[in-house]
């Protein structure tokens, strides 16, 4: 199995979204920036390489009307 190679940046975010899941609470993209210590404008570029690598998947809220924006779940990595 071929291993993914991660950015800093790539593997902060990664490790937030994970950390957030674990704790219980939803990966949102303003929760993202501050576990990771990046602005919401900094994350765009590695959620989009994240969920290109298949490690993040990104999920629309199901509720019209109840909009928090998109959150995003972390793939096992092998």
């Amino acid at each position: 199995m071929q291993q993914v190679q991660l950015s800093d940046v790539e593997a902060r975010v990664y490790e937030a979204v994970a950390a957030l899941e674990v704790r219980g609470q939803v990966p949102y993209p303003d929760l993202i920036a501050q576990e990771s210590g990046l602005t919401e404008d900094q994350l765009r570029e590695p959620l989009h390489q994240l969920t290109e690598k298949n490690l993040l998947h990104r999920e629309d809220s199901p509720m019209a009307g109840l909009d928090f924006g998109p959150r995003f779940c972390a793939r096992q990595m092998a």
